[in-house]
């Protein structure tokens, strides 16, 4: 099968006469969740090494990519071939020290350099803030690692750890401070705790871990230990709801050693 194989299916199911007329009413709008979670469908199949999964989900990634070019092509907006063509160019540029004269002695880091280094000389011509292009729609963690970098770069940026522990410190006596006093707003409290998060971002980016997979990997890890509380409680012949903290507390410790 080839690339104009899946257009050309595409362009059939788009077709307003002999189409199908659930992908006749699509618009870019309500494509876009789809979009979405196909992304998130291939990160699950690469944690579960399901190599299998991981092909399907990268084609029905890649009919997103037909969908939004074949949506835009009926607007005459641009066409597959302008979005191949693109990033064709897009990466020849992003890569002089593969594809021009530039040496980058072999080192990852080095090249992440010059990769952000052309990304912000194609900023300069399109945005008016070194923020501007940070997508509204990322997750909440990923975006502020992504602004935070950008930040940093012009140098606004805490220079050590310890300044950074201290400012998650500070953020989280603030926290503490919200939560006493009875009249503060429940916005008041949210905002807060969304310093503290963004601290808390700060403080990974500066280790250089992802929050997102950091937090990813404490959802899995509370999930196994809740999950080892629910078992023993079904052998104990207790269910959840008439289970005591104390009990539950005393299996999640026991779940923390077997882990």
């Amino acid at each position: 099968m080839s690339m104009e194989k899946l257009l050309s299916i595409m362009a059939r199911l788009r077709n307003p006469e002999n189409g199908c007329p659930w992908d006749i009413e699509q618009t870019f709008e309500t494509i876009a969740p789809y979009t979405i979670e196909e992304a998130y469908e291939i990160l699950d199949a690469i944690n579960k090494s399901d190599y299998d999964a991981l092909k399907d989900e990268l084609g029905d990634l890649l009919l997103q990519v037909v969908y939004h070019s074949r949506m835009a092509e009926e607007k005459q907006l641009f066409d597959f071939s302008d979005v191949v063509k693109g990033v064709c160019e897009k990466m020849i540029r992003r890569h002089p020290h593969v594809f021009g004269d530039m040496d980058a002695n072999k080192c990852a880091k080095t090249v992440i350099n010059i990769w952000e280094s052309q990304k912000s000389e194609e900023r300069k011509n399109k945005h008016d803030s070194i923020l501007d292009g940070v997508a509204n729609a990322l997750p909440a963690l990923m975006r502020g690692v992504k602004l935070q970098n950008r930040a940093a770069r012009v140098g606004f940026d805490w220079p050590n750890i310890q300044l950074t522990l201290e400012k998650l410190e500070e953020e989280l006596e603030e926290v503490r401070h919200e939560i006493k006093d009875s009249s503060i707003s429940t916005d008041k409290q949210e905002e807060e705790i969304g310093d503290l998060l963004f601290s808390c971002v700060n403080l990974a980016r500066k280790l250089d871990i992802d929050p997102e997979i950091a937090m990813r990997r404490a959802n899995k890890k509370f999930e196994q230990r809740f999950m080892f509380i629910e078992n023993n409680l079904k052998k104990a012949r207790i269910s959840l709801n008439d289970a005591t903290l104390e009990q539950m507390e005393e299996l999640w410790q026991k779940a923390k050693i077997k882990a």
